[in-house]
């Protein structure tokens, strides 16, 4: 039985994996320049502190999000415990603050358009409305 549960339970990570790799992600902005696109580089700086030439604030999804784990490997490059040390050491020294967390990607779609200079990160297959512009894709 527990040869059974193993195997079952490495096949569901592996298959998640591999669903996960193979996802494409949009980075979304809510702002009246609809001619912004950004770099890896940019989208990386903006969800972790960094400065950019716009005026864009960052929403994230919960840690255990599967979209979110996605963004983190494909754009930031850092697990998700060393994402959280390196914002646990920004607030301690008070020198920046997280990204505004929201539950699901219904609720950063919905924060994205009610809020002007709100961007987030969605799997690319949820529909986007008018108004709103996609500033990056990630294959």
């Amino acid at each position: 039985m527990k040869n059974y549960i193993r195997s079952t339970t490495l096949a569901l990570l592996l298959c998640s994996h591999f669903c996960l790799a193979n996802g494409a992600i949009v980075i979304v902005a809510n702002t009246p320049d609809q001619s912004i696109e950004l770099s890896r580089h940019e989208v990386r700086n903006l969800f972790m502190g960094g400065a950019l030439p716009y005026d864009l604030n960052a929403i994230a999804l919960p840690p255990e999000n599967h979209t979110r784990v996605l963004f983190n490997t494909k754009v930031v490059g850092l697990t998700e415990s060393r994402i959280q040390s390196y914002w646990a050491q920004m607030r301690f020294t008070g020198r920046k603050a997280a990204p505004k967390e929201v539950g699901n990607e219904s609720l950063v779609l919905e924060y994205i358009k009610n809020n002007q200079g709100a961007v987030g990160y969605l799997p690319a297959d949820i529909p986007i409305p008018k108004g709103l512009t996609v500033v990056y894709t990630i294959r």
